[in-house]
């Protein structure tokens, strides 16, 4: 049996959740590898509806273990409350069913506070982030000062590594106009948190590899897409770790020999929060059509998504730097009813035209799109669990979008039901 990495094809919201649930019924083992509580998953299991942030998607689902990768940037009191709010929906969450591993950075309020201030001082020009510090808890990890899930076991140690922190945190906040860090009132607040979050602390890396040396099917869940990725994406509308699949590995702790299989979440349309550029946005009746049959509004941010065609050049791209396998397409229901659907094939640049999409801000933002019109369908493809049951004109566009992005279909989902899922081919099976 294969192990697999699922990650986003596009600027992520792209159904990931869903799809991570279905396939988690076949995997024995759920990782978190990158990103934090900016990556929001929605699940609808018989009806109820769980929001997840930081938890793995398998978390809902009976007998399968849970791991918070080292790649995860982790607030522990968005961890304590997600945990606690699952749990008044009957969902029970102990360390034998979730580990995190002892050397995750720490998301401290410091640097939720600094993400908004930056956003405020940049107006016009903000990046448009969610404010929960992921950035700054990312640019501490490299800067060699953050905190880490470990530190939290020896007071003592922690607050000399909180020293350190606060020596660049501090000037820095004065610099911006903001008073210093009230270091008691942290520490307080980290002493309090310790005896919750470190029951789940684990040797993460060796718990995989003891999973994968007996033959488990591991299932490694990314957040965002990989149009997000700080190197690969449209930078610098990025967040702030790597979305692509080889992150699974570094993210994780184990070789990158492990990841068996990648599957693409691939959204049939195109969607984006946030700043940064949008070459297929639509700002018309289609546009925002495409936004109210989707129920296009982020899980973490409640804000609402711009919503354009499908662009073939960015999916393509995204499947050759991310080493996509075979992608999930997802939300095709949304396109019912339209005479006309348009996909992006190329773009026009400085008068001639390129077949990807430019590394440079400029450039990302000066593309104008080259479209294929496409035969729409007016019967319904919503709840389809079989090739037979799709209009043929369906069939003919997820044809051409193979053909365009050089990947082939694994599985494509027609609502928001888990079960509502057409099954091509089983990532798990190698």
């Amino acid at each position: 049996m294969a192990n697999v990495v699922v990650v986003g094809s596009q600027w992520g919201d792209e159904g990931k959740g869903k799809i991570v649930d279905w396939l988690s019924e076949r995997a024995d083992v759920v990782v978190r590898f990158q990103g934090g509580h900016n990556a929001g998953h929605t699940l609808v299991i018989d009806g109820k509806v769980y929001k997840l942030s930081l938890l793995p998607s398998g978390i809902v689902r009976p007998g399968k273990q849970s791991v918070i990768g080292n790649g995860v940037v982790l607030d522990p009191w968005a961890m304590i409350g997600e945990i606690e709010k699952l749990r008044d929906q009957g969902v029970e969450i102990g360390p034998e069913k979730l580990q995190i591993a002892a050397n995750c950075t720490l998301i401290l309020p410091l640097h939720g506070e600094l993400d908004g201030i930056r956003e405020d001082a940049h107006g016009a020009t903000k990046i448009g982030t969610t404010r929960r510090g992921i950035g700054p808890a990312y640019e501490d990890k490299v800067g060699r000062r953050a905190l880490r899930l470990c530190d939290l076991e020896d007071p003592a140690a922690m607050e000399e590594r909180l020293d350190a922190l606060l020596a660049h945190h501090n000037p820095l906040r004065k610099g911006l106009g903001h008073p210093p860090v009230d270091r008691a009132a942290l520490i307080e607040k980290l002493n309090e948190i310790a005896p919750k979050i470190l029951p789940f602390v684990a040797i993460a890396w060796r718990s995989l590899d003891e999973a994968r040396r007996a033959g488990k099917r591991i299932l490694f869940e990314g957040a965002q897409g990989l149009m997000l990725d700080v190197d690969h994406g449209t930078y610098p509308f990025v967040t702030s770790s790597h979305t692509a699949a080889g992150q699974a590995a570094a993210g994780s702790g184990l070789g990158p020999g492990a990841l068996d299989y990648v599957l693409g979440i691939t959204k049939a349309y195109t969607t984006r929060v946030g700043e940064g550029p949008f070459p297929t946005e639509l700002t018309d009746a289609i546009g925002r059509r495409l936004g109210e049959r989707g129920h296009e509004f982020g899980t973490v941010t409640g804000r609402s998504r711009r919503c354009g065609w499908f662009d073939a050049v960015m999916v393509r791209q995204a499947i050759s730097v991310g080493g996509i396998h075979g992608i999930a397409l997802t939300k095709l229901d949304v396109l019912d009813g339209l005479e006309e659907i348009k996909v992006c094939t190329g773009y026009h640049l400085k008068g001639k035209v390129i077949d990807y999409f430019p590394a440079g801000m400029g450039p990302q933002a000066e593309v104008e799109p080259i479209y294929e019109s496409l035969e729409g369908w007016r019967e319904s493809t919503e709840g389809a669990r079989s090739w037979a049951e799709l209009p043929a004109t369906a069939i003919k566009y997820i044809r051409r979008i193979e053909e365009l992005i050089d990947c082939p279909v694994a599985l494509l989902s027609t609502s928001p039901e888990r079960e509502d899922t057409i099954l091509v081919r089983d990532p798990f099976q190698k």
